[in-house]
This record gives C-alpha cells, structure tokens and sequence, in this order.
C-alpha cells in the first residue's frame, strides 16, 4: 500500500531502499512512528489522510450546501470542514467511537464549546471541544489517534494541534455530519 503509493517494488519484501524512502516520506509528513522507515499501522492510516487531500469528498457523502459543514467519514477515521465545494480545513486524522461506545451518525449542530473542558464523567481534559450530541464533541488528546486499539466513549478525537485548528474554524451554529461505521465497531 504505502510502497505502491511512493512507486516502490511490491514485492512482499522491505529491502533498505523501502526503508530510506518511507522513512524520508514519514518525515516530510511529520510523523513519527514507533519504527521510522517501517510501513506500519500509523503510516498506513496516515496514507488516507493523504490520498484524501486532493477531493476529501470525492466520493460525495458531505452534502455540499451554503452552510460551513464539519464532515466526518467513520469508515475512513478523516474528518474535514467545507462550504459549499471549498474545503475550509483538513483532511485531518481522527479517533471515533469504540466498539459499544459508537460515534451517533447524521446530522447535529455544534451547541456549545469550551476551550479547556475536562470531562465530567471520566476526569480528562478535553481540549477545545465542540460538542455537537449531547456529550459528544470534537476535542483534542494526548494520545495517538492512530491507535487501531484505542477510540472515544462516542466523541470524535483529533489531535490537539488539529483540535485548535478546528476550534479557530467553527462556531456554535454550524453543522456535522457524521456518517458510517467505523471498522471493528
């Protein structure tokens, strides 16, 4: 997958050159994985963010309407703000819901937003959220939200730097859009 997309050998091997060139795609994408130069589950979650860039919304699913729109695939863990056609910001990676504890589909309006909000119920901080239903809200965290084993109680987790990026976008009053499954939930 991520050998393909840089235009290397797809040959069931990591020879050393793989291993330079991801590891040198990895630090002009910023990240950092466990095992630069390895194509692992970070980098290969990373690669949708990617590949998304061009047209987030290729495929159609955010209604493209006047109103600024917070857009989020599940079945993609991206999310992405736009007006009309115009993306306002992202593709950014996000965390949804874990099993049992999904992120609710359809459509919602941010109601309410608190910069340095901490959790009522689990105790943790929840940086610049948004919520959109009821306790669910964008927000940011410390942890990896590549993690295929981690997810939220239902809240759609960014990083923090995309948190405030995202926090300097909307407003109370603009729309989410939520659709999918997650996979594994």
């Amino acid at each position: 997958m991520v050998e393909e997309f840089l235009g290397l050998p797809v040959d069931g091997r990591q020879s050393e050159a793989d291993c330079r060139a991801i590891s040198a795609w990895q630090r002009r994408e910023k990240l950092r994985p466990a095992v630069p130069g390895y194509a692992g589950v970070k980098t290969r979650s990373h690669l949708r963010v990617v590949e998304a860039r061009r047209d987030p919304n290729a495929g159609g699913r955010c209604p493209e309407t006047r109103d600024r729109i917070a857009c989020v695939d599940l079945p993609r863990q991206l999310m992405w703000v736009q007006q009309g056609r115009k993306v306002l910001l992202g593709p950014v990676p996000i965390r949804s819901g874990k099993d049992g504890r999904p992120t609710r589909t359809g459509w919602n309006r941010i109601s309410w937003r608190n910069e340095k909000h901490v959790s009522t119920i689990y105790k943790t901080p929840m940086p610049y959220a948004q919520f959109f239903n009821g306790g669910q809200a964008f927000h940011g965290v410390r942890d990896d939200v590549y993690d295929p084993d981690g997810g939220s109680h239902g809240c759609v987790n960014l990083t923090r730097a995309d948190a405030e990026r995202l926090w300097k976008t909307l407003r109370v009053g603009d729309r989410v859009y939520i659709w999918g499954r997650r996979a594994g939930t």
